[in-house]
């Protein structure tokens, strides 16, 4: 689970023959009393996965806003059969997009939600790309969507952890030690992205984690001690001498100040 930061508020290691949101309890609770005092607002988007009734009624019990896609069904289909038509005219080289929004019950929810459809007519292609998004926001239709498809940035940090951190290598032979493994290597990523926010200069904010290792961390250096100095001889490959300045600076203004 990330923030809208990309830092990882958790990660828990499950079986492989479990369902993908099995625990889900665990891995949401701790972090919903961590922001408990905050006073922030909290939102929530998630894959189909967490799509129970027993996620929706905590999230609603908590007063958290969520947007968290559904599976397709028949009866879902029902309610934008009006948008299953194939618009009249040639169809433009941009998809078509239309939204749809309104009230469905489940026959395992104790209680009717809101449903956003999205539907998508693609040039080339005989069916339409079609979508569903159970929520309680009340915002329109194309912003919850829009709200919901920033949860793709996850799937981002998730990759950058695999590349520059290779995290999903859990070898040990026991369980409670790939545990321990994954714990150190979401550590290990989160100082990174630390640095990646708050160290970075403007001009390479947007380097990944996999840049941030390969320009700036294993770069070729050479030490030339003293009598009353240490010099640094970096190669300016990738960063230059006034970019490296410059993100000292960043670093040594994090510093706390001296009390």
């Amino acid at each position: 689970m990330f923030n809208q930061f990309g830092d990882c508020e958790v990660a828990t290691l499950r079986p492989g023959n479990v369902h993908s949101a099995a625990g889900w309890w665990d891995l949401l609770e701790p972090v919903v009393e961590r922001y408990a005092n905050s006073g922030r607002k909290l939102y929530f988007r998630a894959d189909a996965a967490f799509a129970s009734p027993e996620v929706y009624e905590y999230l609603e019990g908590e007063g958290i806003l969520y947007a968290i896609r559904i599976k397709a069904n028949n009866n879902l289909y029902r309610e934008i059969e009006h948008l299953l038509t194939r618009p009249v005219g040639r169809p433009p080289k941009k998809p078509r997009v239309f939204y749809h929004s309104f009230s469905y019950r489940a026959a395992s929810w104790t209680r009717s939600r809101r449903v956003v459809a999205k539907v998508e007519w693609h040039a080339g292609e005989l069916f339409p790309r079609v979508g569903f998004i159970v929520t309680n926001l009340q915002r329109k239709a194309s912003n919850v969507t829009r709200f919901y498809n920033q949860r793709g940035k996850c799937e981002q940090w998730i990759k950058e952890g695999k590349l520059a951190l290779s995290w999903t290598r859990l070898s040990c032979t026991r369980f409670a030690s790939n545990q321990v493994r994954l714990a150190l290597f979401v550590l290990a990523y989160n100082v990174g992205n630390f640095l990646r926010r708050f160290a970075l200069p403007k001009q390479v904010s947007h380097w990944s984690l996999r840049s941030v290792q390969l320009k700036l961390i294993k770069i070729g250096a050479k030490v030339v001690s003293h009598s009353r100095r240490t010099v640094f001889r970096c190669a300016e490959v990738a960063v230059s001498a006034a970019l490296f300045a410059d993100l000292l600076e960043h670093i040594h203004a994090l510093a706390a100040a001296p009390t």
